[in-house]
């Protein structure tokens, strides 16, 4: 049973395929950013859908209806699609983009990877973000994932040590596809701030970018994600500058994450938010009153990274919501 319609034919040279499946963890729209800047970077065309009729539940995921002056014009229906493009260097590249399958998870897999077979994909790079216990003042750090057949491809990345279980979304079950039909595969996951998880974070989607670049021999157009990235760190370094106590915080973040080696996932100890809640709360009630309007930048006409004060979670600054073990066993809120 196959789940897909091809709309080109044609061959493709060897592309690498990306993913990135609207559905599980993505702290601060990290992926999603940076699969927007990816293919916002060069023509696409639509190669296949998939039946959404099959693997979507359409009262989760409705379909959007467009209503002009009270005339129903037309339903939009969410769409699982792979979109074919290339990259500055003329490289060939595939993107399964969409929401991820609520349903027949197994059946997708093995249609994704029929798939790619008969495009004759070299590699697949999923991308995710999740949220972490780190300072937004250090570049952002990836995490990989590889099935077992992939270990070299951890080496361009980051080993990650010790034994960590978590629910996984489609990219776990779609690892393990791709490595039963011999193609190699990777998910490289940006590191977060906590505290900035719940806004927009181009820092993270530009780490993505770079990291699949490196991996995969890409050639990417990022002028524009990094001018998004400076200026929503601006932004936050503003708002936590107001306030001293959440500037050691972060201070504090800082030293933990400077003392860590190797592994993304051991943080090294991080001070309990017990001491600090007291100051927290104060401060927070301070800034509940703070106007958004004093956090919008405009760059140019088409870009607005403002956002909502609300959305920078500065409670979460107390790492003991995210505490990540070194040890033989690893916990991922």
């Amino acid at each position: 049973m196959t789940l897909y319609h091809r709309h080109i034919d044609g061959p493709l040279n060897r592309p690498v395929l990306v993913v990135v499946l609207d559905g599980w963890v993505d702290a601060g729209g990290g992926a999603a950013g940076a699969i927007a800047a990816a293919i916002g970077s060069a023509r696409t065309e639509l190669l296949a859908t998939f039946d959404s009729e099959a693997l979507i539940d359409q009262r989760a995921r409705r379909p959007i209806a467009r209503i002009v002056d009270g005339v129903h014009e037309q339903l939009t229906w969410p769409e699982i699609e792979l979109l074919v493009s290339h990259d500055l260097a003329g490289n060939d590249i595939c993107y399964l983009v969409g929401p991820e399958p609520d349903f027949l998870w197994r059946t997708f897999t093995a249609s994704v990877t029929t798939l790619a077979t008969e495009l004759g994909v070299r590699m697949a790079v999923g991308l995710g973000a999740f949220p972490a216990p780190v300072p937004h003042t250090r570049p952002v750090r990836l995490a990989a994932t590889v099935p077992p057949g992939s270990t070299d491809l951890l080496e361009q990345i980051g080993v990650v040590q010790g034994t960590i279980e978590v629910p996984s979304g489609i990219w776990g079950a779609l690892e393990h596809g791709f490595a039963g039909v011999d193609i190699p595969s990777i998910g490289l996951w940006a590191r977060v701030p906590h505290y900035v998880s719940g806004m927009p974070f181009p820092a993270a989607s530009a780490a993505l970018i770079d990291g699949l670049t490196q991996v995969a021999d890409l050639s990417i157009d990022l002028t524009d994600l990094r001018t998004e990235a400076d200026a929503s760190l601006q932004q936050v370094n503003e708002l936590i500058g107001r306030s001293s106590e959440h500037a050691s915080l972060v201070r504090r973040l800082e030293h933990s994450v400077d003392t860590a080696e190797g592994n993304p996932f051991a943080l090294g100890p991080i001070p309990t938010g017990d001491e600090l809640a007291d100051e927290l709360e104060r401060y927070l009630q301070s800034e509940q009153n703070l106007d958004a309007e004093d956090l919008t930048v405009v760059i140019g006409e088409d870009l607005d990274l403002g956002f909502d004060p609300d959305d920078l979670d500065l409670e979460s600054l107390d790492p003991d919501g995210t505490r990540f073990d070194s040890g033989a066993d690893g916990d991922i809120p």
